[in-house]
């Protein structure tokens, strides 16, 4: 499995920094939560915690790159956080983290930890390429609203990540759509990590990333791709 992931130029100008990492993985064996995902989101909230040492996740310098680029590309980043400070704001709040299903617990214990945006996508489901680019407005993105399945469309000039059939994230990796999202029947998968240099080590992440899944999943046959600064295919 060799999936194509591309950014266009004007992701590129918008925010030359960018980078990522993606992982991917076949053969994979999902299921509900259960006590050792669990135990990987609650060392991860420790980890945060331990890393940003009583500061609040957005006075970190990489989540702070982030806010910059939100705002960059008309997002308004107190609204619309990245989904790497939405994890951390849960992870430090009483709640704690939510759990999904093992393999989302696996890849949203590695963006608490590193404080990276982490998301992973059904590559059955992906129709074609994955592009990163700014939207005209007209894509279609899957989700839900008030219980029911919905048909939404992004801003013009909106970050998202899509494919041939439309939008996977908006707001660059704001909110995953339903339609290609990892659920328990989930074996094929690619994961992106996504950084903003010099403020983060996506390396370490995804190597860590792939160390999990293979504990979870011994049989997988997981790939890693090098750190791809936003310079056309990775």
């Amino acid at each position: 499995m060799t999936l194509a992931l591309t950014v266009s130029d004007d992701v590129r100008a918008l925010a030359p920094g960018f980078t990522h990492v993606v992982v991917e993985a076949s053969g994979l064996v999902n299921a509900p939560s259960d006590a050792a995902s669990s135990a990987l989101l609650d060392d991860a909230a420790r980890r945060l915690a331990g890393r940003l040492a009583g500061r609040a996740p957005h006075e970190d310098p990489h989540l702070a790159a982030w806010r910059a680029t939100y705002t960059a590309f008309g997002s308004k980043p107190n609204r619309t956080r990245n989904s790497a400070e939405a994890l951390a704001r849960r992870a430090l709040a009483d709640g704690g983290l939510p759990r999904v299903n093992r393999l989302v617990d696996v890849y949203n214990a590695i963006s608490v930890a590193h404080l990276v945006p982490v998301g992973g996508e059904d590559a059955d489901r992906i129709q074609g390429a994955m592009r990163l680019v700014r939207a005209t407005g007209q894509e279609p993105f899957h989700t839900v609203a008030g219980g029911e399945a919905v048909i939404e469309h992004p801003d013009a000039g909106e970050v998202v990540w899509c494919d041939d059939e439309g939008v996977t994230c908006r707001r660059w990796n704001w909110r995953q759509g339903v339609r290609t999202r990892l659920t328990e029947e989930s074996v094929e998968a690619v994961f992106l990590l996504e950084g903003m240099a010099p403020h983060c080590d996506l390396a370490a992440a995804g190597a860590e990333l792939a160390e999990q899944l293979e504990k979870f999943s011994p049989r997988a046959r997981i790939t890693v791709r090098a750190p791809v600064a936003a310079c056309g295919q990775a």
